[in-house]
């Protein structure tokens, strides 16, 4: 028994499971965008993180490692189970052609599953979308999960992609956008900080002013 799944993206650095064989390579006609939510790893119902999943684009390609696994029928069983749990907010398996970059005319491998989400927010409920560069940013920026937060699952991506040897562009901007958020929140935070001791001199100068402004009897007899 054997079976190959293709990952593209927390996949390419952490597999989590058994597996026999990992190779880099593609697969054709799909791209990795940040259009599906996370609300029990990276994030919370109240505020998903933003992870991958795959847009069908005629020439699109995206990079990945494709990992087999094989053995028994228990072994088989028990990874796709893991996956399974793991790649929950995926409502597809599709099959693919994967392309080593030795040979990028001819599949090197057929029929690898690749876990993908349907794109209609109204059958797939953690399906969020498209949305301007600067608001996935954020959203990266603030979520938090059980498994972490949403911004190291992307920076993760970018070096999973750059140890690989074939970055992502949008991986590369969408990064580089939250971490100018991040700068920003990090300035607005030291200027909330740097504003409070100031405050807390000011109210403790105020009881010596007024006694200073107080008749020298009046002084006398508060004392």
């Amino acid at each position: 028994m054997v079976f190959w799944v293709f990952g593209y993206g927390s996949l390419v650095w952490n597999p989590g499971f058994e597996y026999d064989e990992k190779v880099v390579g593609f697969i054709k006609d799909y791209r990795r965008v940040f259009d599906l939510a996370c609300i029990d790893h990276r994030g919370t119902p109240e505020d998903p993180a933003r992870t991958c999943t795959l847009e069908h684009i005629e020439g699109a390609v995206c990079w990945g490692a494709a990992y087999c696994v094989r053995g028994s029928p228990e072994k088989e069983r028990a990874a796709m189970q893991y996956l399974e749990r793991r790649e929950c907010e995926y409502d597809q398996k599709t099959l693919v052609d994967f392309f080593k970059e030795t040979d990028p005319l001819r599949p090197a491998l057929s029929g690898v599953i690749v876990f993908t989400s349907t794109p209609d927010k109204v059958s797939n409920k953690y399906y969020l979308g498209p949305a301007p560069l600067e608001e996935m940013a954020w959203q990266i920026a603030t979520a938090v999960g059980p498994c972490g937060n949403n911004k190291d699952y992307l920076f993760s991506l970018e070096k999973a992609m750059f140890d690989i040897g074939h970055e992502d562009d949008l991986v590369i901007e969408l990064a580089n956008e939250v971490r100018k958020v991040l700068g920003t929140m990090a300035k607005e935070k030291k200027l909330v900080s740097s504003l409070k001791p100031l405050k807390s001199q000011t109210q403790a100068q105020i009881p010596s002013i007024q006694l200073h402004l107080l008749p020298p009897e009046a002084v006398a007899m508060d004392l």
